[in-house]
């Protein structure tokens, strides 16, 4: 059961990662000028539009839920790198390390679902 959900986890993981790093390639890591409050209001405003897209079932933009939530987590792990790393407010960090901090956020999140599943 467990090679199991880490196989899913793995793959629905690999989608929000290949974003997550084709957006850092193209605009640096210039979320880490987010406070918190910033990242909390993204991740409300997706939680929306999927509520929306949900109760009505209509989209004026032709874009599936699956974007939201790919959304979501990554907001997620920007949060969870934003509270390691402190208010960056001017300070972008690498690419490499974006994405080094990412897997360590990521890896910890299926440790932590292991652990309470187990």
């Amino acid at each position: 059961m467990a090679d199991k959900t880490i196989e899913q986890y793995n793959a629905e993981v690999k989608k929000c990662r290949d974003i997550f790093a084709a957006k850092a390639k193209d605009y640096g890591t210039s979320w880490r000028i987010m406070r918190m409050p910033s990242i909390t209001d993204q991740i409300f405003i997706k939680a929306q539009r999927i509520r929306t897209i949900d109760l009505k079932g209509e989209k004026k933009v032709n874009e599936e839920m699956d974007v939201e939530f790919i959304g979501i987590l990554n907001y997620a792990v920007i949060a969870l790198i934003q509270m390691e790393l402190g208010d960056g407010s001017d300070t972008e960090i690498s690419y490499e390390e974006a994405i080094r901090l990412y897997d360590k956020k990521i890896t910890e999140a299926l440790n932590i679902m292991l652990a309470k599943n187990h």
